[in-house]
């Protein structure tokens, strides 16, 4: 009997050593989470009979440290989670591994081939939540897109001295006509830029005109008048005002210029916003992953464009998923259905882009594990040893 202890002793210490020199080959392998074996005592009725492997479970518990990489495709998840991933037979995969590039299709996949899984988005770049697939990038041009709308909103001095309009008639030539000017830039449908010129024109006390020109032309395309109430705020206009021109070439341009927000202080002339929305076209120049999971594709023309969003899943019991490789599990009866979610809800952790995770092995820890183990692979054996002078000396007797 003592043969067969000391050999279910030495068949488990093995386990127990195979599991740690595979933790010690993993300290640096990205996303890895370690291992343990856990024994159990054997009994035949009342007597004993020596021990055996429970299971092998490993640490989802513990996360690795994130060390930044620097590649905008390399993702780390910052708490719980996992990402999900399709290999080429349809199977879903959940890793932690977030070493991510894009194959000859596009489409984001690991280093193992397996496709990154989210939430797409449809021709007008909508996010679709809900449905969860591949996430891949476009690589065409970006279209330009013509300025429709201007948000300006600017000071006037109110200290400024009116302008007699009769002795300085406006003339964007003559600094005598205007009080202060203001340039923007706009594209029309071709992605041509156009500067619009603003000049602003104290008539009276509370009153100003905005003189709108082109590119530059001598004749104003819009003249605007603009009023204020005597604590500063603007009075009218109340909505926009439209500047309209031709473009050769191109579509007709019609602006909407909103100075919602305008006032007229006591300071100098400045202005605390000028956003036009159009932009001229722009090629792909890299991707960007933010920490809720948003994949953008930007352009240079310093425009970005939403692709997708990742997906993360987790388990009631994650010791239950099934293994398929070192960093890649698939869900099983005992772990339980995937919770899905975007990054940074619920329990799900948010994403780190340009990082990975490292192994949560402690390197030390194994060490000190591994001579244990050694020492306890060594005394079973050192017991099968005893028993056999044992038993050869009670041969030798009889």
């Amino acid at each position: 009997m003592s043969f067969n202890i000391a050999l279910s002793g030495l068949n488990a210490t093995n386990t127990e050593l195979s599991t740690i020199s595979h933790n010690i080959a993993n300290a640096s392998t990205y996303g890895f989470k370690g291992a343990r074996t856990e024994f159990s005592a054997v009994y035949n009725g009342l007597q004993p009979g020596g021990v055996e492997v429970a299971a092998t479970s490993q640490d989802f518990d513990t996360n690795g440290s994130i060390t930044n990489t620097g590649r905008a495709m390399d993702l780390a998840i910052n708490g719980s989670g996992f990402f999900i991933t399709q290999d080429s037979a349809g199977q879903i995969q959940y890793t932690r591994s977030g070493v991510f590039s894009t194959d000859k299709n596009n489409n984001i996949v690991s280093n193992t081939g397996a496709a990154l899984q989210g939430y797409g988005v449809d021709a007008n770049n909508t996010l679709m939540s809900g449905s969860v697939g591949d996430i891949k990038i476009v690589t065409s041009s970006l279209a330009a897109k013509a300025t429709d709308s201007l948000e300006f909103v600017s000071n006037f001095n109110a200290s400024a001295d009116a302008i007699d309009q009769v002795v300085y008639p406006f003339d964007s030539s003559d600094p005598n006509s205007f009080n202060s000017s203001y340039t923007s830039k706009v594209y029309d449908s071709l992605g041509n830029s156009h500067t619009v010129t603003q000049y602003f024109t104290k008539t009276g006390d509370n009153a100003w005109e905005i003189n709108v020109q082109v590119d530059g032309s001598a004749t104003p395309v819009t003249t605007q008048a603009v009023t204020f109430n005597t604590d500063g705020t603007l009075l009218s206009p109340t909505g926009s005002f439209n500047v309209a021109f031709p473009a050769a070439g191109a579509d007709a341009m019609s602006i909407d210029i909103s100075m919602t927000g305008s006032t007229q202080f006591g300071a100098d002339f400045s202005v605390s916003t000028n956003n036009p929305n159009g932009y001229t076209s722009g090629e792909l120049s890299g991707v960007r992953i933010e920490d809720n999971g948003m994949v953008y594709a930007t352009y240079t023309n310093g425009e970005s464009q939403l692709q997708g969003q990742v997906v993360l899943a987790n388990f009631a019991n994650p010791q239950g998923l099934v293994k398929v490789n070192g960093t890649a599990w698939t869900q099983s009866y005992s772990s339980g259905s995937p919770i899905r979610g975007v990054p940074g809800t619920g329990t799900l952790g948010d994403l780190s882009a340009g990082a990975l995770e490292g192994s949560n092995v402690d390197l030390t820890g194994e060490l000190v594990s591994l001579m244990t183990a050694q020492r306890n692979y060594q005394a079973n054996a050192k017991t099968i040893s005893t028993e056999d002078k044992l038993t050869q000396a009670l041969f030798n007797a009889i």
